[in-house]
């Protein structure tokens, strides 16, 4: 049983489109090696840190247990 030529037609229209989309996706070795001495000279920021010294519902849970704070000893 063969496919109708109007679902061939689609078949290949859909290719040539996904093929189309991925030669733009694709970058040079220009690009590539510009966007990775971008991320060398970008200065690393430090994490903000509470001065307060409280648990935050979201941080992790100071006993160490890898959870956070409201699923391990925030929960009781």
């Amino acid at each position: 049983m063969s496919k109708d030529p109007l679902a061939d037609r689609f078949e290949k229209k859909q290719q040539q489109d996904k093929l189309g989309e991925l030669s733009r996706k694709t970058r040079t070795k220009e690009e590539l090696e510009a966007e990775d001495k971008l991320i060398k000279e970008t200065p690393k920021t430090e994490p903000i840190k509470n001065d307060k010294g409280e648990v935050g519902r979201n941080d992790p849970c100071p006993c160490g247990s890898g959870k956070k704070y409201k699923k391990c000893c925030g929960a009781e």
